[in-house]
């Protein structure tokens, strides 16, 4: 089923992202949890491509199907170009209809240093267009509440995010955040500059301090103060930092759901438990 069939059809969207194994792992050593997200029966789950293209990326394609085939729930496979050709970009979507996969989140993808990057691609936008032409898939695209961290200000990045629209994406998986005002501001300037398409709210709960520091770096998402009195106040202990940082994403994901979102994107970070408290907390919600 194509993602956009499930918003047309669907209020208040619930999907997860996971990532496939190391590439010296096989894909078996993911099924379990795999099986036990999918058995919360989540509207899709995306399955990340790795780091410039490459390592655990040769299982993306795999889990996608097992996700489809073995657990009958929609997937989107996540293809990036900073580091493919045409060429490669077109075998990955012919293996795609192999595998009946209909869904992809065409990304730009990180710039990994020493690694010459390709040129047949220089933007997602680029990607969004060369995918339209080349084949019937629903396109999801990128966008950051906060501004692209490369971008010279939010104005900018909606201006590009609008073009990567235009060029074909359907709907928006956001990065993530940890302030929702920063959400609701952008998405407000995104339907000013006449973006329509349904915007995901992306929701990553904190298990570890480790885990967000290298995160924050990674996207530059913002700390607001009370996110970080949790941080310090339980840094020492294991198990409440756990705790409280789902309660936090709880409660992010209940003011989304309450101001209209039009769905939550859950980074699973593979721990099925913790996708588990979460979904119980907020299926009456989903479904009110």
């Amino acid at each position: 089923m194509k993602i956009s069939e499930i918003f047309a059809t669907k209020k208040n969207i619930f999907s997860f992202e996971v990532f496939p194994p190391k590439k010296t792992s096989g894909i078996e050593t993911i099924s379990t949890k795999l099986e036990a997200m999918s058995n919360l029966k989540p509207d899709f789950i995306s399955v990340t491509y790795g780091a410039g293209g490459g390592g655990a990326s040769i299982y993306t394609a795999d889990m996608c199907r097992s996700i489809q085939d073995d657990f009958h729930i929609p997937s989107m496979m996540h293809l990036t170009c900073v580091n493919s050709s045409k060429e490669t970009v077109l075998e990955r979507l012919e293996l795609m209809k192999q595998y009946g996969i209909e869904n992809v989140l065409a990304l730009r993808g990180d710039i990994v240093p020493d690694v010459p990057r390709q040129t047949d691609f220089m933007h997602a936008d680029e990607l969004v267009s060369f995918i339209r032409e080349n084949g019937d898939f629903h396109i999801s695209g990128a966008c950051y509440p906060e501004g692209h961290p490369e971008s010279d200000s939010l104005t900018d990045d909606i201006l590009n995010l609008k073009r990567k629209v235009e060029a074909g994406a359907e709907h928006l998986v956001s990065q993530l955040f940890f302030d929702n005002d920063f959400f609701y501001d952008f998405r407000e300037k995104a339907v000013i500059a006449g973006i329509n398409v349904p915007i995901e709210a992306g929701i990553m709960p904190v298990v570890n301090k480790a885990q967000i520091e290298r995160m924050v770096t990674t996207c530059g998402a913002s700390l607001p103060p009370k996110f970080v009195k949790m941080m310090t106040r339980f840094e020492n202990s294991p198990e409440a930092l756990k705790d409280a940082g789902i309660a936090y994403a709880i409660d992010q994901i209940i003011d989304l759901y309450s101001q209209g979102v039009d769905g939550v994107h859950l980074y699973t970070m593979n721990q099925p438990e913790v996708a588990e408290r979460i979904s119980e907390a907020v299926a009456s919600i989903r479904n009110a």
